[in-house]
């Protein structure tokens, strides 16, 4: 990330925990008190970006992943199809693991 993408950045989160509506001029004010120059386009491209969003709903599911895969995989009973695929899958790594212990040397010799 450039300085200009995190003084961006950091100043919405700024507003946000003020609870300040999130606009171009505010994050231009934010950066200019803080001594930070930064290129034109940023400031309109994270309000266009956070503007209408609730920035504590995306602060508070960073990390967690989608969880409709999940959900419609044990809805339809796929998730015994799941795991007998994963057996399948480290059957097949250890028939590999061996045949090269049968070549007489390893990666590390």
């Amino acid at each position: 990330m450039s300085v200009s993408e995190l003084a961006c950045v950091y100043s919405a989160l700024i507003l946000h925990d003020d609870d300040v509506p999130i606009t171009a001029d505010k994050i231009n004010a934010l950066c200019k008190a803080a001594g930070v120059e930064i290129e034109p386009i940023w400031p309109s491209l994270f309000t266009k970006c956070l503007g209408d969003k609730d920035v504590g709903s995306l602060i508070s599911c960073v990390g967690a992943g989608p969880a409709v895969g999940a959900g419609a995989g044990a809805a339809t009973g796929g998730t015994a199809a799941a795991e007998e695929e994963e057996k399948e899958e480290e059957k097949e790594e250890s028939e590999e693991e061996e045949s090269d212990d049968d070549m007489g040397f390893s990666l590390f010799d």
